[in-house]
Parts: structure tokens; C-alpha cells; sequence
């Protein structure tokens, strides 16, 4: 049989109640990087409905554009409005996310400082930029060109 290695703090009386504060500082620090990562899937799926309504949108609008420029059809005006509100019902959505993730993950910090401050977590390990942030913004630069090309055929998305 394999013998279990104790570590003598452990064994120790009057250590072992140090050991634990240490252990639960670290699982709480450590819990705050999994609550900050799962802010991070829940803006993901903002990003991926955002997407998918502004690309289904724009494409619908676009369809019903040029069928009527070809003269195919006349007075497609319901389905072209129907395109334009996913378009900007995706940004709304993206941006409801993003004001979302800002609010909560400046909560998270503050919480997590206070924390730090009164001893119960270590706060050694950083939060880094989060990456899904940044794509929602450029998704909401994107949604923004789609509607001004839907609004007022501006822009690169003509």
C-alpha cells in the first residue's frame, strides 16, 4: 500500500485552523474567476442572438431591396421594415449585453477589493481584459453600419 503524505501543518493543532483560512481564502478567490468567466458566456450568448438577429435582419432587408430595384416586386415595404427592426432589435440587444457586463463586472471588482481589503481573499491574481468585451463592441460598430446602411444606405454595407 501507498502511504498518504499529511503536511505537518495539518497535523499541527494549533495551525490547522490557519491551514483552513488559507484554503477558503484561495476557493474564494478562485470562484471569483469562474463568477468573472461566467459573466463572460453570458455575454457570448447576447453576442450570438445579437449576431444572428442583425445578419438574419440585414440580409432579409437586403433581399427585398434588390428584388424591388429589379422591378420583381413592388411595395415590399412590410418585409423590408420586418429586416430593418432585427437589425436594430440585435443592436438593442447588444448593447442591453454589453451595459449588462460593464455593470456587473465593476460590481464584481468592488466586491472583490473589499474582500482583498478586510483580508478574506488574497486578490493576487488579476482580472484580464476580457476578450468577448471587445468583440461586443465591434459587433456594435457593425450592427451600427448596418443600420445606417438599412436607415439612410450609407456606408460600406450598400
Amino acid at each position: 500500500m501507498t502511504e498518504i503524505s499529511v503536511p505537518q501543518a495539518i497535523l499541527d493543532g494549533a495551525n490547522s485552523d490557519h491551514v483552513s483560512v488559507e484554503l477558503s481564502a484561495r476557493r474564494t478567490g478562485m470562484s471569483f474567476q469562474r463568477t468573472r468567466m461566467s459573466a463572460d458566456r453570458t455575454l457570448m450568448s447576447a453576442i450570438r442572438t445579437s449576431l444572428a438577429l442583425i445578419s438574419f435582419g440585414f440580409t432579409i432587408f437586403q433581399f427585398f431591396r434588390q428584388l424591388r430595384d429589379e422591378n420583381a416586386i413592388v411595395g415590399a415595404h412590410a418585409a423590408r421594415n420586418f429586416g430593418a427592426a432585427l437589425v436594430y432589435l440585435g443592436v438593442g440587444m447588444v448593447v442591453a449585453g454589453i451595459a449588462f457586463h460593464a455593470q456587473f463586472m465593476l460590481a464584481l471588482r468592488r466586491q472583490r477589493e473589499e474582500m482583498t481589503r478586510e483580508g478574506l481573499i488574497h486578490g493576487q491574481s488579476h482580472f484580464p481584459v476580457s476578450y468577448t468585451l471587445i468583440v461586443a463592441m465591434l459587433l456594435l460598430l457593425l450592427g451600427i453600419a448596418a443600420i445606417a446602411s438599412v436607415s439612410f444606405g450609407l456606408g460600406p454595407l450598400r
